[in-house]
C-alpha cells in the first residue's frame, strides 16, 4: 500500500463528501481511490468511512484520523511549495469559481498575463453566479461580490464596483424617464436579478446624500445570471440595476442609458475567498497576489 497516497485519497473523500468528486479531483479512477481507502482501513484496523448507496459519512475514528493525517499532508505540501518557490516554478491545477459578468469583463481579459507569468499552472474556471461549497466542490478560491457571511472562509478585498440603473432608449421613450426612485412603482417594468441561492429578487437600492431608498416591487421578469440579466435590459424588457463595468459597452454604443444617476447605490465590494482550513499552496498564493494586482480598485467600466 502507498500509505501517503491512501491518506491523500481518504482526506479528499472527507473534503469532497463522496468518492466520485474526490476521484475526479485527484485524476484517478473511482475504483482506485476506493481501493486505497479500503487498504488504509485494513492497515489501521478501523472503519474510517460509513458508505451507503447515497452518501459517505465519516466515522468518529475517521474524523480523528483525518485531523491528524491532514497535518502530514499539509507539511508535505509546505515542503513541495517551498521547493517550487525556490525554483520559481509554481505548478499544478487551480480551480477557480467566478460570476459570469466578472469573468467576462474583468478576469478573462487579464488572464493572458497570468498564463504568461506562470505557464505551468493550469486553470479550471467555473463560471456561474451560484454559490459553491469550496470544500465539497474542491474549489481553490472564488471571486464574489457582496457582503460576506461565512466566517469559516478567508476573504481578501479586491475592489469595489459601481452600480447603476439603466434601460434602453426605446423603453424610456415608451414608459418615460423617471426623475425619482419611487416613480418606478408607477407603471414601470423592472427586470430583477434573482438570487441563485434562494430565487428571491434583489431589491432596487438608491442613495443620495443621507437618504436611502429600497424598492421591493413586483417584477415582470426575473433572471438569476448576470450576463442574461444584462441581455434582458438590452432587449428592452425593462429597467435593471447592474454593475457599470458590465454595461459599459452597451452604454458607449447607446444601447443602454443610465437613469437616476444622482441616486446611485453604494459601491459593491468584491473579494477573493478561500477556505480557512485549506493549505495555501504556492500556486494559489501567486494567483491571489496577481489578482489583487490586476483587479481595479474601482470597477467603473
Amino acid at each position: 500500500m502507498d500509505q501517503l497516497m491512501a491518506i491523500r485519497a481518504f482526506a479528499r473523500v472527507v473534503e469532497a463528501g463522496n468518492f466520485t468528486r474526490a476521484a475526479d479531483s485527484l485524476d484517478m479512477p473511482n475504483a482506485t481511490l476506493s481501493k486505497l481507502v479500503q487498504e488504509l482501513e485494513a492497515h489501521l484496523g478501523v472503519r474510517l468511512l460509513q458508505r451507503t448507496t447515497r452518501r459517505v459519512t465519516v466515522t468518529p475514528e475517521g474524523h480523528d484520523y483525518y485531523v491528524k493525517a491532514l497535518r502530514i499532508v499539509r507539511n508535505l505540501e509546505d515542503i513541495d511549495s517551498a521547493f517550487n518557490a525556490v525554483n520559481g516554478k509554481p505548478r499544478g491545477h487551480l480551480r477557480i469559481d467566478i460570476g459570469g459578468s466578472t469573468a467576462r469583463d474583468v478576469l478573462i481579459p487579464a488572464l493572458p498575463d497570468f498564463v504568461a507569468r506562470y505557464p505551468e499552472i493550469h486553470i479550471d474556471l467555473g463560471v456561474a453566479d451560484r454559490a459553491v461549497d469550496l470544500i465539497s466542490d474542491n474549489v481553490d478560491c472564488v471571486v464574489r461580490g457582496g457582503p460576506l457571511s461565512d466566517s469559516s472562509l478567508v476573504a481578501r478585498h479586491l475592489g469595489n464596483a459601481q452600480m447603476i440603473t439603466c434601460a434602453t432608449p426605446g423603453y424610456l421613450k415608451t414608459y418615460g424617464l423617471p426623475a425619482y426612485p419611487l416613480e418606478l412603482k408607477n407603471g414601470h417594468r423592472l427586470v430583477s436579478y434573482l438570487s441563485p441561492q434562494n430565487g428571491r429578487a434583489f431589491p432596487f437600492r438608491f442613495a443620495r446624500d443621507a437618504e436611502k431608498i429600497e424598492l421591493k416591487t413586483d417584477h415582470r421578469i426575473g433572471v438569476n445570471e448576470s450576463n442574461a440579466h444584462l441581455a434582458a435590459a438590452v432587449a428592452g424588457l425593462g429597467i435593471i440595476q447592474t454593475f457599470r463595468y458590465a454595461a459599459a459597452a452597451d452604454l458607449l454604443a447607446g444601447r443602454l442609458v443610465e437613469i437616476l444617476a444622482d441616486w446611485r447605490p453604494a459601491d459593491y465590494p468584491f473579494h477573493v475567498v478561500y477556505p480557512q482550513n485549506r493549505h495555501l499552496t504556492q500556486r494559489l498564493r501567486v494567483f491571489i497576489e496577481w489578482l489583487r494586482e490586476v483587479f481595479p480598485p474601482r470597477l467603473n467600466g
